[in-house]
């Protein structure tokens, strides 16, 4: 079992320090992850989804599997790499999975398949051992998170048939392939994410659903919270500053837009990244050393633009690129704006 005694104590004891804040999806994850539930983190892009679930791998204790495709469990191998080896007495070599080595990460997209994730029979090896031999079946990315973690990006963009190939395993940890009469073992932890706002997107099925537990997760609560993970992520650039002030008001603009009520897509963390990423960059190019209010305007529609949307009963009448600059404009008039900060 992946739920072991020394997993539980990681996950009780660890304040999943890398996402700051968020204590209320902490918990939720948390009680989740300590019964060996599959979990959906639900939220919009850019507030931590996959780095909670990064580090949620690094609490995994080390786990030893044998060195095959399959990952096989040493007391009980599956695979017929490994069976081969059992019945001529021959030593399986072993790996240890730690860390990184514990988290397989699945990109959703309608071209995603079942055969991407489960396995499909490899042509050549079918005519060598026969269509039905386990030796002409290939695995998928599936069983390369046996023993970890499974994290599966954007889950609502894959099709209906896909996720139906996942309901066995996500209820029994093991797969059914084809028309074979062995299962292979596939246990790990499925953590999943999607976008509710996205509209590209596939409807997932309550069947589906109904094997996940749904964890909301928003942007950072306070101020305060994203000006510290927009200094731990900003890039260092050496021969330029920006000063404390104009940093923590670029993320107040930011933030006053997410509450606009005219946009119907709101910027992330990201775009709060990016401005003082990009103005910072900006002002090196101008030979500054100091970032002013007019590098951060000079970037804002590259940035933001395209991190937002406006309703229709706005979009009509107004471009983002310009309905953000004039917020921005705005919000430097009411804030006294000079060239080193707000």
């Amino acid at each position: 079992m992946l739920i072991t005694p020394e997993f539980q104590k990681s996950i009780i004891t660890s304040g999943l320090p890398e996402i700051l804040g968020q204590n209320s999806v902490k918990e939720a994850l948390k009680s989740a992850l300590l019964t060996g539930r599959n979990v959906i983190l639900v939220g919009p892009p850019g507030v931590g989804k996959t780095t909670l679930a990064k580090q949620v791998a690094q609490l995994l204790p080390a786990r030893v599997v044998n060195d095959c495709i399959f990952r096989c469990d040493p007391e009980h191998p599956s695979c017929p790499d490994c069976l081969k080896r059992v019945e001529v007495n021959e030593t399986i070599p072993t790996k240890t999975l730690v860390g990184d080595k514990a988290f397989v990460r699945v990109q959703g997209s309608p071209d995603l398949t079942a055969e991407d994730l489960l396995g499909d029979i490899d042509p050549l090896k079918a005519l060598e051992f026969g269509p039905l031999s386990l030796e002409a079946f290939t695995p998928g990315k599936i069983f390369k998170a046996n023993k970890g973690i499974l994290f599966f990006d954007e889950v609502n963009r894959c099709s209906e048939k896909l996720q139906n190939a996942l309901l066995q395993v996500l209820e029994e940890k093991r797969v059914t392939i084809g028309s074979y009469d062995v299962d292979f073992a596939a246990d790990f932890l499925f953590i999943g994410t999607m976008n509710p706002d996205d509209t590209s997107t596939e409807k997932l099925s309550d069947v589906f659903l109904d094997r996940f537990d749904l964890v909301a997760m928003g942007y950072p609560e306070t101020a305060a919270i994203e000006d510290q993970i927009v200094a731990m992520r900003k890039q260092k650039l050496d021969g330029v500053s920006i000063s404390l002030l104009l940093q923590q008001q670029i993320i107040s603009f930011i933030r006053q837009l997410r509450a606009d009520k005219n946009l119907d897509k709101r910027p992330g963390v990201r775009a709060s990244i990016g401005i003082v990423d990009r103005s910072s960059a900006v002002a090196i190019l101008r030979g500054q050393k100091q970032v002013t209010a007019e590098d951060v305007e000079s970037v804002l529609t590259s940035v933001l633009a395209h991190r937002m949307s406006l309703k229709p009963s706005i979009k009509y009448l107004e471009q983002p690129e310009k309905y953000a600059l004039k917020q921005f404009q705005t919000f430097v008039r009411e804030h006294s704006m000079d060239g080193g900060g707000l």
